[in-house]
């Protein structure tokens, strides 16, 4: 296959970057580059570096049904047993469709990627299969995972199960709506901004977004490196504590993972909150989109932790504010330079390309018209930032975000765990096909008012139910110190008892 452009396609190319040729420049660069792309053939002589082959039997799976699929839940459903015997023996696993699955079908939520089928397991596939786990196969999730409600996918909206018509969060929509409908025992979604946590308020369940990095995200669609999390969603804390210590630890193919940072969560949800000091923060409660019976049952929930020997007291972190803020910058051009115009990879990454996916992706600009009105509107900002710009606010922001991780660890080095409503609402009704565009948007992003900030800090944070309302789930978010997930375990689980 030749590389080499033709003198069209090679004077795009100058324009685009802004260069001016004279002729006989023209004739030298075009010259050099051309042998420069020749040698790269080399590469396609070379075998692929796919990651990790399929190790257990699979088969592509099928499209369930309304009849099979109540919620619409899944993608695709494709038995896949594990080893005989493992932590995971005889329990059942979804998996958020943007997990390759070797063999089987993946779309990400989106019409464009429909029809790509990864041809490597992701690491934390592969840990869950060695553990004993069977896989249940894809479950749906937002298109390209750009929104914290659950009406963006390409298939279809994801409907709670406590009440049909309704939202079951976002982006791992579908995963939490298999965990709450019963339907698997235990699932792994992705959090870039909340996506794991706001649908396991939203739907009733335990939700961990762990420490940054702590869970390998080898052979998952990223969206952007610095907020990427992939993490397990269960019914209640012990499952979850379970399936995190099968999922964590370096696998040498994620350059974000550091040695020697894991813990026995198993023993954490058999410890007592007495003697913890646990920090209300302020700043996440009392949102102009709070409702009030959220905060109320989240206040009333704290009760249950001084009741049980912990200290509890109110504290202020105005970044915490300031948090949202940097996260969109970083999200809007990060996401975009990396999730869109990079294919999903971009560049810089040293950990593990997935090539294939890289190349099925990288036909989106060919229907850019079909992605949701979220996605939109964040490459819009993006793209405009690094265009006008040149990545100032990108790095502003990242700046910032050692300024908030510090703010948020400076309590943290006085209290155990910080405490705030997961969502600051309940799950509302998914929107009707002729919602303003505004509203669509608006809807996207709002369930994270809360979430967002640790993504950018990469601290532990999970969900845990904690009310009903109105006969709707409300979550409680308890966030711990970097690679202390078993403090908020030990926590959480006191909590789940006494209820």
């Amino acid at each position: 296959m030749s590389l080499k452009p033709t003198y069209e396609e090679f004077d795009q190319l100058a324009s685009e970057l802004g260069l001016s040729l004279r002729a006989d420049e023209r004739e030298t660069f075009y010259g050099m580059l051309s042998s420069n792309l020749e040698v790269l053939n080399l590469f396609d002589d070379e075998p692929a570096e796919i990651g990790v082959s399929p190790q257990y039997p699979r088969s592509p799976g099928h499209r369930p049904d309304d009849s099979e699929d109540p919620h619409h839940a899944w993608y695709v459903k494709s038995e896949i047993r594990g080893a005989a015997t493992g932590l995971l023996s005889g329990r059942t696993v979804a998996l958020k469709d943007n997990i390759c699955l070797a063999g089987v079908p993946m779309m990400n939520g989106s019409s464009t990627l429909e029809g790509y089928v990864p041809d490597c397991d992701a690491t934390v596939v592969t840990r869950v299969l060695d553990a004993g786990g069977t896989i249940l196969g894809k479950a749906n999730c937002e298109f390209f995972c750009f929104s914290a409600c659950s009406h963006t996918n390409a298939t279809g909206p994801t409907h709670n199960p406590h009440r049909r018509g309704y939202s079951a969060g976002g982006s791992s929509s579908g995963c939490a709506a298999a965990i709450a409908g019963g339907e698997a025992d235990l699932a792994i979604g992705c959090d870039q901004g909340g996506s794991i946590r706001a649908p396991a308020s939203f739907c009733g369940i335990v939700g961990m977004k762990p420490t940054h990095g702590l869970v390998p995200y080898t052979g998952i669609m990223p969206i952007e490196p610095t907020l990427d999390h992939v993490g397990p969603m269960t019914r209640n804390v012990a499952d979850n504590a379970l399936l995190l210590q099968v999922l964590q630890g370096p696998d040498g193919l994620d350059p974000r993972q550091c040695a020697g940072t894991s813990d026995d969560y198993l023993a954490a949800p058999s410890a007592r909150v007495e003697g913890m000091r646990i920090a209300l923060v302020r700043e996440g409660f009392g949102l102009l989109v709070s409702e009030p019976d959220v905060d109320a049952a989240v206040l009333a929930a704290s009760d249950a932790f001084s009741r049980q020997g912990a200290v509890v007291e109110e504290v202020s972190i105005p970044m915490h504010a300031t948090g949202r803020t940097i996260w969109r910058a970083i999200a809007g051009e990060g996401g975009t330079n990396t999730l869109m115009k990079g294919n999903a990879f971009g560049t810089g990454w040293r950990g593990l390309y997935v090539t294939s996916l890289l190349q099925a992706h990288s036909h989106w600009r060919e229907r850019a018209d079909e992605l949701p009105p979220s996605l939109k509107l964040s490459m819009l900002t993006g793209h405009h930032l690094s265009r006008k710009y040149g990545g100032l606010y990108y790095a502003r922001a990242q700046n910032l975000n050692r300024r908030l991780r510090s703010a948020y660890d400076e309590v943290l080095c006085k209290y155990d765990l910080l405490l705030m409503p997961t969502t600051p609402m309940k799950a509302g009704p998914i929107p009707a096909a002729d919602t303003p565009l505004s509203e669509l948007i608006r809807l996207s992003g709002v369930p994270l008012a809360n979430t967002m900030q640790f993504n950018c800090s990469g601290h532990p944070a999970l969900s845990v139910p904690c009310g009903e309302s109105d006969g709707l789930p409300i979550g409680m978010m308890l966030v711990g110190r970097h690679f202390q997930e078993s403090s908020i375990y030990r926590a959480a689980a006191a909590f789940e008892a006494c209820r």
